[in-house]
């Protein structure tokens, strides 16, 4: 049976909120206790992080470093908007409190999905809920940050050399791995043009439903960036038969 997770803008199970707030424990940036409004307690030597499968380790990774590159601003947020401290959260807590929010503010303070069949996990539902319930005010803070700051989105706020190397990040082409255990680069392109896509030559052909088979290793498709999550929903990369690169 298959089980993908959706790396989607609805939220996600209770799991990757556990592990996102576990790795970023261990990668936030520390300030000296002067300078330091938000505390987060001791941090574990080497967290114990369990993932589901690849998907549930790559989203847990992206939403930790997402979390790390807007730490600045998501704990302006919390003190700002008067949410931070809460004494019924532990210290030990305050890295899932700062993963929580911004997944939040990211689905625009919108409530989020149930997935089916997800274990939940009390600690991720109650500050979940906490955050939810103070949706108004924290959104209100985000906008006295913008224009504090003169920020027309939250991108705004990371330094210009990180800004840059995303941007140049998001337009690079895309490349998936054929697993030719599974499936052969004839059926894998029978399977891509019957959902519509078109085989061209190189990427400076490249249009919005078309690949190209990479010059050099003939079992490595390459695609445009914005079919990025697209290309992860589908069948073909959840039966493992094409492979992120």
């Amino acid at each position: 049976k298959r089980a993908v997770t959706q790396i989607e803008k609805n939220g996600y199970p209770d799991s990757i909120y556990i592990n996102a707030a576990k790795i970023f424990q261990g990668i936030r940036t520390e300030k000296s206790e002067d300078k330091s409004q938000v505390r987060y307690g001791d941090n574990p030597e080497s967290p114990m992080v369990a993932f589901k499968d690849e998907h549930s380790r790559r989203a847990s990774y992206e939403l930790a470093f997402n979390a790390l590159k807007y730490q600045e601003l998501l704990e302006e947020i919390l003190l700002d908007s008067k949410v931070y401290p809460c004494y019924s959260i532990p210290d030990e807590l305050t890295s899932l409190l700062v993963v929580l929010l911004y997944d939040l503010q990211d689905r625009k303070f919108r409530k989020r999905k149930v997935f089916a069949e997800e274990e939940l996990v009390a600690e991720v539902q109650e500050i979940g809920d906490y955050l939810y319930s103070y949706r108004t005010k924290l959104a209100a803070a985000l906008a006295r940050c913008r224009i504090k700051y003169d920020a027309l989105s939250i991108e705004y706020f990371l330094p210009e050399t990180i800004w840059k190397q995303e941007q140049r990040a998001s337009a690079l082409p895309v490349c998936f791995w054929i697993n030719t255990l599974k499936i052969s680069l004839e059926d894998v392109i029978r399977d891509l043009e019957m959902k519509g896509f078109t085989k061209v030559e190189s990427v400076s052909d490249f249009g919005h439903y078309t690949y190209a088979v990479d010059q050099h290793c003939h079992d490595v498709l390459v695609f445009p960036s914005s079919l990025r999550e697209e290309l992860l929903n589908l069948d073909l990369f959840a039966d493992c038969k094409l492979l992120l690169q």
